[in-house]
């Protein structure tokens, strides 16, 4: 199976040689920020199946696991495309939205819930946990 996927305006896209390991959706303030207030909703696959086509620009944050995260998106358009522990090398989460089939993103689990706001909508029938 071939998963494919790529950034708002085109510049990069990508190519996906597995299943995907797991997918989470993650309520932490970092990931808020990146989405815009939302959660973010992150499909992990073996870092290795992954094949960028496109230049990636970084940002380096330090999560409240205690862990520095990469986050990498579109230089051009600034779409957020994957997200990736600093120690955790062999996996790599991409960002659902700019999967070409986001069917595949369907959460298994959300994280970071006690950092929700009180609107947020949280679909009661998939797990929860307060933090990581």
């Amino acid at each position: 199976m071939t998963i494919s996927g790529g950034c708002l305006c085109g510049a990069v896209r990508y190519s996906i040689d597995a299943e995907p390991l797991g997918t989470r959706a993650c309520w932490c303030r970092t990931c808020q920020a990146i989405g815009a207030g939302s959660a973010t909703v992150n499909v992990f696959f073996p870092s290795e199946a992954i094949s960028v086509d496109g230049a990636l620009m970084t940002y380096r944050s330090h999560a409240d696991s205690g862990h520095t995260v990469a986050h990498a998106f579109c230089p051009v358009c600034g779409t957020p495309l994957f997200t990736q522990s600093e120690t955790g090398h062999e996996v790599k989460g991409v960002r659902a939205g700019t999967l070409d089939n986001p069917e595949i993103g369907k959460p298994q689990w959300n994280l970071w819930v006690s950092q929700a706001p009180s609107w947020a909508l949280i679909d009661p029938d998939v797990p929860q946990r307060p933090r990581q």
